[in-house]
């Protein structure tokens, strides 16, 4: 195996900033495991890094499909693991970093996904089109409970994907994530999950939220709409971007437009909380007051 390292968290968790410090000390490059920052044209809204915040770090898999363009897991998986092998063949040391736990587990575990299950997705998709997520959320409540109450209903493409898995193979999604978690590692990673005190982090999730609208989140939605990306793409689905886009309808004041992304956030950090509480073997707290460098120089102290 070879080594790899992981950086992981919550929105508004400082990963990015703890990733480029982490790459100057171990001569790395980064690849993204963000579910959102994958679409071009996308940038303010998924948070993406600046030119200046990657201080010339080589970051991968950002800007790699356009916002009406499938994408999965799977495809992630083959992609990732592609630019990790490039990496390592040059001498460098990949670091992983995102927030999206279900790519960072199918990048550094030996994740199988089913080969049969589109049919069945397209259903369910269409499905979700025709009555809603709330509608396919309680089909999954009805036949696994278990997956029901870790995927939110908003998450539509997650629950359809547990809806087809269980329709192509008879299994629940809920066993098949349980197994997945078991599987060996297929890297020599170092995973460190980032944290910090709630209170804290929503403060920085909320100060987050309006230094998008400062930096022109509503314009940018409003440009992508104006190239043709409706509000039903799973990429226009992101928290930031259907909360835009129901203002523009005029289901709701921008100020609550605002305050919803504000409190969606919050919600995704929580679950995000939970999903890396029950995966990582190491966690770092990033108290304020402390530099970067030196927990990250700590932590490598004690690899």
């Amino acid at each position: 195996m070879k080594d790899i390292y992981v950086i992981a968290g919550p929105t508004a968790s400082g990963k990015t900033a703890v990733a480029v410090e982490l790459a100057k000390l171990v001569n790395g490059e980064i690849v993204s495991a963000d579910s959102m920052q994958i679409y071009k044209g996308m940038d303010i809204g998924t948070a993406k890094p600046a030119e200046e915040e990657k201080d010339s770090i080589p970051h991968h898999m950002i800007d790699i499909v356009k916002p009406d363009e499938p994408y999965s897991a799977a495809l992630y998986q083959q992609q990732a693991r592609s630019i990790i092998n490039d990496i390592h063949s040059r001498n460098q040391t990949p670091i992983l970093c995102g927030g999206t736990g279900f790519y960072i587990n199918a990048v550094i575990y030996d994740v199988q996904f089913a080969q049969d299950e589109d049919p069945h997705a397209l259903y369910f998709a269409d499905m979700a089109a025709k009555k809603g997520s709330n509608h396919i959320h309680s089909l999954l409540q009805a036949t696994d409970p278990k997956a029901a109450c870790a995927i939110h209903p908003n998450n539509i493409k997650r629950v359809i994907r547990a809806l087809s898995y269980n329709r192509a193979t008879g299994k629940l999604f809920s066993e098949y994530n349980a197994l997945q978690k078991k599987q060996p590692e297929i890297y020599n990673s170092v995973f460190i999950c980032l944290n910090m005190e709630r209170q804290q982090l929503y403060d920085r999730i909320n100060q987050r939220v309006l230094n998008m609208i400062n930096a022109g989140l509503e314009n940018e939605v409003e440009r992508l709409i104006s190239q043709g990306y409706h509000k039903d793409l799973v990429s226009m689905q992101g928290i930031g971007y259907k909360e835009i886009i129901k203002y523009f309808l005029g289901n709701c004041t921008r100020e609550d437009a605002i305050s919803n992304i504000q409190q969606n956030s919050r919600h995704y950090a929580k679950r995000q909380i939970t999903w890396f509480k029950h995966q990582n073997p190491y966690a770092i707290n990033m108290p304020a007051g402390v530099k970067i460098p030196e927990i990250i120089a700590q932590e490598i102290s004690l690899l």
